[in-house]
């Protein structure tokens, strides 16, 4: 009869509640609901008055008891669960955390729409047109910034980048583009000698769609509130480290006519440039 002695000892007592949980919380249970239950009836036979706000406060004062005594009891137990609840998390955390990442980029996309369906965008060295979003990934038709033309591969970009990368979006480019392109000669030919020429030039290749590019440009400055080049076309003439003449064309044109205006500025360039050489050994 250990079990009658551990009863009549505190200590022993103690020990033998704690090593019987699950009966002593059974138990524990159905008195505390025997008495509640007991309360309740004798406050509604005494109690003509004021009785739910009784019956209210013993519900309350018994759920409180309960969940101080059960909690007592079984603290140990609840001290490992939740360590191991814990531990399940942060492995869970660990395991899933580039999806996580990948989820709170498509969070931030849609809080802060950086982009939208179709617009030309640059994430990190990435350009290209926004074909669609999905809580995982971003996918882009590749441009090549260069030419402004499609290089006809698709971008799959994890939305974790998203957070961690610089996004631009280059959307004004899709139509009109500040285009910038550079020539570089050697010192025989003076270009300032023919620059009036290659401003005509430049004007006439850039008269059909004047009027369009001052609009739009005008358009971006008052969206973007900056000052961009543009639209009417910019040379300007310098010289690299080694000596040789450098002639940098910005042009603010349509962006499907960046290189045709290009190739016809190089061309004329080149033409004039060996005209001068050609009448400067002429006359030396």
């Amino acid at each position: 009869m250990e079990w009658l002695d551990k009863i009549f000892n505190l200590n022993g007592f103690t020990e033998l509640l704690f090593e019987y949980k699950f009966i002593v919380t059974f138990l524990l249970l159905m008195v505390s609901f025997l008495i509640k239950n007991l309360i309740i009836k004798v406050i509604k036979l005494k109690s003509k008055q004021t009785k739910r706000l009784k019956i209210n406060m013993v519900n309350n004062i018994f759920t409180i008891l309960i969940i101080i005594i059960l909690f007592n009891l079984w603290s140990e137990e609840i001290q490992k669960f939740a360590f191991s609840i814990a531990a399940f998390v942060v492995a869970i955390v660990l395991a899933t955390r580039e999806f996580i990442q990948c989820f709170i980029g498509f969070i931030y996309i849609l809080s802060s729409r950086p982009f939208r369906i179709g617009d030309w965008i640059q994430v990190g060295n990435y350009v290209g047109e926004v074909h669609s979003t999905d809580w995982a990934k971003l996918t882009l038709l590749e441009v090549n910034k260069d030419d402004y033309e499609y290089t006809g591969k698709t971008l799959y970009l994890p939305n974790s980048q998203l957070i961690t990368s610089v996004i631009k979006n280059l959307n004004f480019l899709k139509r009109y583009a500040v285009h910038h392109f550079t020539i570089v000669r050697d010192d025989s030919a003076n270009p300032f000698d023919f620059i009036d020429t290659l401003h005509e030039k430049a004007n006439l290749y850039c008269h059909d769609f004047k009027d369009v590019a001052i609009r739009y440009n005008h358009l971006i400055e008052n969206r973007l509130d900056i000052k961009i080049a543009g639209p009417e076309p910019h040379i300007q003439v310098a010289t690299s480290d080694l000596g040789d003449t450098q002639v940098f064309f910005t042009i603010f044109c349509p962006t499907e006519s960046a290189m045709e205006i290009e190739q016809k500025l190089t061309a004329d360039f080149m033409q004039l440039w060996f005209e001068h050489k050609a009448l400067k050994s002429v006359s030396g």
